[in-house]
């Protein structure tokens, strides 16, 4: 039998080479004809083709509508709209580590997560010069943090954001009214101000329901904790801010990883990694009930990848135990190799603007990162049909302007998939809780290099 994260390994590397299969082909057929893949040949008479490449589950960036909107009203420039994988660390951010330092494969317009912010900043011969088409001048659209993430150590805006976390918590009202748990949202949130709270509710739900487990595994509540600790411990994580690996001293990763060990050891986990297939499946069989969910995981579950359109109206939204915190959120960039970069920063303008993030926000639930987004009357007001209308905009927009970032370092992304490895291995049992720690510390130095 193949553990779940041996499963996920492999699926990663299956995935990795499907990825460069791919880039050659699209350098292939569009040889003499377009450069779609920002590696091709030289563009042939017609509309310029932008390449926008992007990750994640479900609805992933959300961009389907605006990508329609531009298309339909730009014919001189066409947006060919690439979701890659489900997985940043382990599949799509080493790939694309690959065709950046080589100089083809990549987009003219990429997605970066946040965890590979700090690589990105620190190779400027990456990334085209934003300022040289213009952009110096959103500067006030976006936080002050937002906006730094997006520039070089040389001082090159090279990113502008797309969204920001937040935190809720999502959970099956239906499966909680089955248990005799309250389904009502503020109810709900009522039941657990401290995730000692959380796990008591937890037990109660799993002695009423036999088929279902209370969360989905590990790793995305794992999260969850470690943004919240991250912030009461100076907002660093795996590295300080000199970019100095702090796993085995940071309080925030023990106890995260700690609390990780608990819902496991009590029963309460189905034991499936995030954004893996098993996971997606898992919600349309109903194997969990409640998940950690910043404002871009509803889309992660509404959308045809995750639970789907049968579940509408079953989840909802309520608040996350121990308070707020921000995990995730992503910025566009265009690579250096881009043959169109004039074009691919248009397209980049627009996908970052008011109008193109507000949309995001209502297909995907993406809280934007624009101000101006944020503050729109059709993001305040905002409610999730597909989660009950539970009142999005409210949760996710008070939240927006207060949030505290974490320092996330160089190799942020390669020490987070090694870390969470661990924490989905303690659960799959494929690694003892007793060695846990130690493996988690040991593999996280590996992955630092």
């Amino acid at each position: 039998m193949i553990s779940n994260s041996r499963r996920g390994r492999l699926l990663a590397v299956a995935a990795v080479a499907a990825l460069a299969l791919g880039a050659t082909a699209c350098q292939s057929d569009d040889k003499g004809t377009d450069t779609a893949s920002g590696g091709g040949a030289t563009q042939a008479a017609g509309p310029v083709t932008i390449t926008l490449q992007t990750f994640g589950g479900g609805k992933n960036f959300g961009y389907k509508e605006a990508v329609d909107k531009w298309n339909a009203e730009h014919k001189d420039i066409q947006i060919k709209y690439d979701n890659l994988t489900d997985q940043f660390e382990q599949v799509y951010w080493p790939q694309m580590i690959q065709w950046l330092q080589s100089g083809a494969g990549a987009g003219d317009v990429v997605g970066i997560d946040e965890g590979g912010m700090g690589l990105a900043k620190a190779h400027p011969e990456w990334w085209a010069d934003l300022g040289e088409f213009g952009l110096q001048n959103r500067k006030n659209d976006f936080a002050a943090w937002k906006w730094e993430n997006g520039v070089t150590a040389d001082g090159k805006l090279f990113g502008l954001g797309t969204d920001v976390g937040g935190m809720s918590l999502c959970y099956r009202r239906d499966l909680f009214e089955k248990a005799g748990l309250p389904g009502d949202r503020e109810e709900v949130s009522k039941l657990w101000p401290t995730w000692d709270d959380f796990v008591a509710v937890g037990k109660k739900f799993q002695d009423k329901v036999k088929d279902t487990k209370f969360v989905d595994g590990t790793n995305t509540l794992y999260n969850v904790v470690l943004v919240q600790e991250a912030a009461k411990n100076g907002n660093v994580s795996y590295f300080d801010k000199d970019n100095n690996l702090i796993v085995d001293k940071n309080p925030a990763v023990k106890t995260a990883y700690d609390f990780a060990q608990k819902i496991s050891q009590e029963g309460l986990t189905a034991k499936l990694r995030n954004f893996t297939p098993e996971w997606n499946t898992g919600m349309k069989k109903s194997q969990f009930a409640t998940l950690g969910c910043p404002s871009w995981m509803l889309g992660a579950v509404s959308g045809d990848g995750g639970a789907g359109p049968d579940f509408k109206g079953k989840w909802d939204v309520a608040a996350v135990p121990g308070g707020g915190g921000n995990w995730g959120g992503s910025w566009l960039a265009v690579p250096k190799q881009s043959k169109h970069p004039k074009e691919a920063a248009q397209v980049l303008d627009y996908l970052t603007g008011k109008e193109a993030e507000v949309s995001v926000f209502n297909f995907a639930g993406n809280m934007p990162s624009n101000i101006q987004a944020q503050q729109d009357p059709a993001v305040q007001g905002a409610k999730n049909e597909y989660f009950n209308d539970a009142p999005v905009g409210e949760i996710f927009a008070k939240s927006a302007s207060a949030l505290q970032p974490v320092f996330l370092g160089v190799k942020h992304a390669q020490v987070k998939n090694a870390i969470e490895s661990v924490v989905s291995a303690i659960d799959d049992g494929s690694v003892p809780y007793a060695n846990g720690w130690k493996k988690l510390v040991d593999d996280a130095v590996k992955a630092a290099g």
